[in-house]
């Protein structure tokens, strides 16, 4: 079943620039899907930076779609870039991939093992999956495939034509002072980046070089790298000559017939607005600066092409709890897939609907991810009760399905912190988990483990994969007599009020009342009694009997929440343990 649309008055983001783009769009292309655009360049591994890229146009398009409007979200793969440089941390990869440098991405071979046939098709393939559990719905196209297909002729003899004209709209930026270095998350065209590193391309990233202005590079014919420099063209027979400052070779060929090669950056993205027809793409931060990509865009896509420009917000920042700023040239940085290896989509999802573009966010890798599942399930709570905001609801809807339906959801969502913890303890035995989870609510237990799964599932890799081994919860094998021999009377009665109690509390809810109610009963006071009826110094109590007991069991100050632990355990075990 679809998802019904949301009222455009929960004045969500999602919503008031879905607003904007079909009147646009109505505008520009009357009667014609609304055309959405995102670029992704395959460099290395796509993280979860770029997928901002995406999620903003598909969170758009999908409101368009739920309005009942066709809508087309393109993804371009700048799979025609070129190799940069030999990024750090990539498996299979080493310093041999640097004589790949200048050629383009599919042309440069995988890592090795990769089972896909070129680098931009292993780093292209991880975010597809990704994207297929999120529900993104897209139309990929392959700038390889439009550039040697001969797709852009006509417009790269427009432009090789008009090339005074763009030029001259170049030149407006030349001569000023270059911006402060932003940061990006926008995948810019890997010449473009190489030139601004300065890194020694054979022509200026605009395509500046001595024999004048020209908006094309080729590929060398004979090494397949883009180190080259036109040095003649003829608009009438469109014979271009180039030189390779890497192998030295040159020749003339008719541009007409010619498709190894394509339009410098600066040319390229506007040329594809005017192709495609896009309405609406978001960009980063950096192209808001006097002579960036979208800025210079905007005047060519107009004059030179007689298009216009997207309308869409500059993304912020996406960051990652406890690491630093992700960049795609580099190894090691998070991806789409690895955070849907802990997280189930909807959460992902969650994360870039409830935030607005502008606004940057962090996504959580370490403890702050269990925070993260607690504020979620409070938001369904107050979904499922009607007390949500419209603003969360609308995010909430975003964030479970799309126009086609909601995605596949855990039927039983434990807290993830419980399951976090029971993976941890049990190590993954999955007759130990389905005990102590089926203890935790003994009036309802659970028949089997897919009522928890996948949220189980990703809670284990999360344990598995990012929890250190130094806070990894190993439970004692025997008792700690020595500590206990040291025990004073009132230790020693907080440790009997404690296994007196098991029996008759054996559940989640049962065990978190005997557990904080044993240094209540020692003071005096009701089990029952609660906080504002304590004085102060039985929370120092309870903190101290919290401690004896995981020293007694796990031999350190701190670990799981207690009744998860002791359910964790076991009654058996616990009484040993604790010294009976």
């Amino acid at each position: 079943m679809p998802i019904v649309a949301q009222s455009t008055e929960t004045t969500d983001w999602v919503s008031r620039y879905a607003d904007e783009v079909i009147e646009e769009s109505e505008r520009r292309a009357p009667g014609k899907p609304v055309v959405v655009a995102s670029g992704l360049s395959p460099s290395g591994p796509i993280h979860l930076g770029n997928l901002r890229e995406v999620m903003t146009p598909h969170l758009v398009a999908d409101e368009i779609r739920r309005r009942g409007h066709e809508v087309r979200h393109l993804i371009s793969w700048d799979d025609y870039d070129r190799y940069r440089k030999v990024p750090n941390g990539v498996a299979g990869v080493d310093d041999s991939w640097g004589e790949h440098i200048g050629r383009p991405l599919t042309a440069v071979p995988a890592p090795k093992g990769s089972p896909y046939p070129s680098w931009a098709e292993h780093f292209k393939a991880a975010m597809v999956e990704a994207l297929g559990e999120l529900g993104v719905e897209f139309d990929g196209i392959s700038q390889t495939e439009q550039y040697t297909s001969g797709t852009y002729r006509e417009q790269i003899l427009h432009a090789m034509k008009h090339r005074g004209d763009i030029d001259a709209i170049l030149d407006q930026y030349r001569t000023k002072k270059a911006p402060a270095k932003k940061q990006s998350q926008k995948p810019l065209d890997e010449a473009e980046l190489e030139a601004a590193e300065g890194s020694g391309a054979a022509a200026d990233d605009d395509g500046t070089g001595s024999a004048g202005y020209f908006p094309y590079k080729p590929y060398c014919g004979a090494c397949s790298k883009d180190l080259t420099t036109v040095t003649a063209y003829d608009d009438d027979t469109t014979e271009l000559t180039y030189t390779c400052t890497a192998c030295d070779f040159s020749e003339t060929v008719r541009l007409s017939e010619f498709n190894r090669g394509k339009l410098v950056w600066k040319v390229d993205w506007p040329m594809r607005w005017a192709y495609e027809g896009v309405v609406f793409e978001p960009s980063g931060v950096d192209h808001s600066s006097p002579g960036s990509s979208f800025q210079v865009g905007g005047q060519i896509v107009g004059s030179i092409f007689g298009g216009k420009q997207p309308i869409g917000p500059m993304y912020a920042f996406v960051g990652i709890s406890g690491m630093a700023k992700m960049s795609s040239s580099k190894g090691g940085v998070p991806t789409p897939g690895d955070a849907l290896k802990i997280m189930e989509p909807q959460i992902l999802r969650w994360l870039y609907a409830r935030r607005r573009p502008n606004q940057s966010f962090k996504i959580a890798f370490d403890q702050e991810i269990q925070r993260l599942y607690d504020e979620w399930d409070k938001l369904e709570g107050k979904v499922a009760d009607g007390s949500a905001l419209p603003a969360d609801v609308a995010a909430h809807s975003r964030a479970v399905g799309t126009a086609g339906g909601e995605l596949p959801k855990t039927p039983r969502p434990m807290p993830y912190r419980t399951l976090a913890s029971v993976a941890d303890i049990t190590a993954g035995a999955e007759d130990q988990t389905l005990r102590i989870l089926s203890e935790l609510d003994p009036a309802d237990p659970l028949s089997s483990l897919d009522e928890v799964r996948p949220r189980l599932d990703r809670a284990e890799a999360w344990i598995n994969t990012q929890v250190p081994a130094d806070q990894r919860t190993v439970v004692r094998k025997e008792a700690d007599t020595e500590l206990i021999k040291s025990l004073d009377d009132q230790g020693r009665a907080s440790l009997r009020l404690l296994l007196d109690g098991l029996d008759s509390h054996w559940s989640l809810d049962g065990l978190t009342h005997l557990v904080y109610g044993v240094p209540k009963v020692q003071a005096g006071f009701s089990a029952d009694a609660t906080p504002k009826e304590l004085p102060a110094e039985i929370k120092v109590a309870q903190r101290t009997f919290f401690a004896l007991l995981y020293h007694l069991l796990v031999g350190r100050d701190t670990g799981p929440r207690l009744p998860t632990l002791l359910l964790a355990v076991g009654q058996e075990r616990v009484r040993k343990l604790l010294g009976e």
